[in-house]
């Protein structure tokens, strides 16, 4: 199913002003997964906040490695928290994760 043609377009938005220097491959993907049925629910921005956090984690940290070998899901976000970030950093992000706080 096609997302709304408004819901697009806030997206679009939520993903030039969170994350303005980000290769265009991942926004490309990032989108997609905002995009996501799933999240339809939720507000343009923060559906785009989520999909980056998931993708930066799966695509550029240990995180996978770290579960592979055994740490849980909590776990190895906590050792990931700081690559994270890094990449975020690196895109410009107007946000950042709190290596304290609970899983957004």
């Amino acid at each position: 199913m096609i997302a709304r043609t408004g819901r697009r377009r806030a997206v679009a938005k939520a993903l030039t002003l969170l994350l303005p220097a980000a290769p265009y491959s991942d926004i490309e993907k990032i989108r997609a997964d905002a995009l996501a049925p799933h999240l339809k629910a939720l507000p343009a921005s923060t559906a785009v906040w989520l999909a980056a956090v998931a993708h930066v984690r799966h695509e550029h940290t240990s995180y996978d490695e770290l579960l592979a070998d055994g740490y849980d899901r909590d776990a190895a976000r906590f050792f990931v928290v700081d690559e994270t970030n890094a990449v975020l950093t690196h895109w410009r992000a107007t946000r950042l994760l709190e290596p304290d706080a609970d899983d957004e």
